[in-house]
């Protein structure tokens, strides 16, 4: 039996705390702030809930599994809801197409009819493609070590997959090669910000994110997402994982080959055998391990080379419900007419996008809307993230945020969704705040982007050059969102092995 810590008690740190005292472990977690979860919350604001994280889940499978393998099944302690339809699509010209979730029958007949016969032809061929991406990817890349390039080249498809992955090509670019329909590019183009990356950087193989959402689902977690980082916080401690909250991790300790346990804020020391760091991967290698490491080296060049993801914007409102006014999908998207310039401004100007796409959550969700007279919103719209000097923006600015604020309501007003007579309340969180809640640099969403060829290299891998030493969560291989963090912490659980 091992004694593991873990550092932070976000998704992936749980997930992999609770695999490994299921493996037999002894795990503690020490969490900086006062809860669970990391990003993965639902805050109330008076009687109104709101996801503050992720509003979806997709990939549900890999939460059945990680339930199953560590006691009662997954539907026995969280609601899972399908979305339907899975996304509504409006554009500046006033066009829009609604998707239907689990029905690619259904969606290709709603593109036929706001889009044209040639609309529908060009998605199922998008489609085609992302479901030969992820069939070639999901085992050797997504659900498995990654070890080095020379470790994929050993795969004996290696030649077919890699013509289907098409590293050579961005998300932008066989995009546009598959249709010219700006609309369906846009769309497409948008599964780059899952993980926070840029589709004209970002690899082609992140089209796979479409079929994924199309294939196995887009859920609701009923009472919001906060409700499954519960249901995972309670399965690790029923597991036998202690969780120290309000304890800030300074230091990995190591004799120079192995970790050897953790420094608190405190000045106090715990001994550990295996130390698993879900923290942002950047902060464990240069601030956590401040010395001079020749393993380290590389790991430490690589994630130099990597592109932080987008931060993101979000305002949660109360909307007052009025009779007559039709009920928005769960999930609507206002494209502007330039996508491209929203890149621009977050990765190469580094300010707030004037004309962003903007994300409307409204869930509809009773258990979230308690109120029988407000109806809760969240708006999200994505943001160079925060830093006080020309990496990024100064999101401290109160008077700024709530100006950019009000020129996103004039925006989703004036594409006819009324709003501001509406609104009963308000809160914005902007990238600031995301870093001093979580502790993630400049608020970046999912860590690392995918930005560049080499982008998924310039992760941390699950596994560390220091002994004992291992990474979950969005920094780390596979990368952001609650699907992949979960994985990380398999492939983690897998290596260690059981006690």
């Amino acid at each position: 039996m091992s004694q593991i810590a873990v550092i932070g008690a976000g998704m992936g740190g749980m997930c992999a705390a609770a695999r490994l005292a299921k493996a037999g472990h002894k795990v503690d977690v020490y969490e900086y702030s006062e809860t669970y979860g990391g990003k993965c919350r639902t805050e109330r604001i008076g009687n109104t809930a709101f996801d503050i994280g992720p509003s979806l889940l997709t990939l549900p499978a890999v939460y059945r599994d990680f339930f199953l393998k560590t006691g009662d099944p997954l539907d026995s302690v969280v609601q899972l809801e399908p979305v339907n339809p899975s996304f509504d699509y409006r554009f500046s010209d006033g066009s829009s197409v609604q998707f239907s979730n689990l029905s690619r029958y259904d969606t290709l007949n709603a593109i036929r009819t706001s889009f044209g016969v040639q609309a529908a032809s060009d998605w199922s061929r998008l489609m085609a493609r992302a479901g030969s991406m992820w069939d070639v990817s999901r085992k050797p890349f997504v659900e498995s070590e990654l070890k080095s390039i020379a470790s994929l080249a050993l795969t004996p498809s290696i030649l077919k997959d890699i013509t289907t992955i098409a590293p050579w090509k961005s998300l932008q670019s066989i995009v546009t090669q598959m249709t010219r329909d700006t609309r369906l590019q846009y769309i497409a183009q948008r599964y780059a910000t899952y993980s926070g990356s840029d589709p004209r950087h970002a690899p082609a193989v992140l089209l796979s994110i479409a079929y994924i959402e199309e294939a196995f689902g887009a859920w609701h977690v009923a009472g919001g997402t906060g409700k499954l980082a519960q249901a995972v916080y309670e399965r690790a401690v029923e597991t036998g994982v202690n969780f120290n909250f309000n304890s800030r991790v300074v230091r990995i300790n190591h004799d120079g080959k192995k970790v050897v346990g953790i420094t608190l804020l405190d000045n106090s020391s715990v001994l550990a055998d295996i130390v698993v760091a879900n923290a942002d991967a950047s902060q464990v290698y240069n601030q956590l391990i401040p010395e001079k490491l020749r393993s380290l080296r590389r790991p430490r060049v690589a994630l130099k080379k990597a592109t932080p993801s987008v931060a993101g914007f979000s305002i949660m409102i109360g909307t007052t419900r009025q009779p007559g006014l039709p009920s928005l999908a769960h999930h609507t998207i206002l494209f502007p007419s330039d996508y491209d310039e929203e890149f621009n401004s977050i990765f190469s100007t580094k300010s707030p996008v004037k004309d962003p796409a903007i994300y409307i959550c409204a869930p509809g969700d009773p258990l979230m809307n308690q109120d029988p007279d407000i109806e809760g919103w969240t708006i999200l719209v994505n943001a160079p993230r925060h830093s006080q000097d020309s990496d990024g923006w100064d999101w401290t600015d109160e008077q700024f945020a709530n100006e950019y604020a009000n020129s996103i309501f004039d925006k989703v007003e004036a594409r006819g969704i009324p709003i501001r007579d509406r609104i009963a309340f308000y809160e914005i969180r902007t990238p600031a705040d995301l870093q001093s809640s979580v502790l993630a640099p400049g608020g970046s969403i999912y860590g690392t982007s995918s930005n560049g060829a080499r982008a998924a290299f310039s992760r941390a891998r699950n596994r560390s050059p220091l002994a004992g030493l291992f990474c979950v969560g969005g920094s780390a291989h596979p990368g952001g969102g609650l699907p992949l963090v979960a994985i990380s912490a398999e492939i983690v659980s897998n290596i260690v092995g059981r006690a």
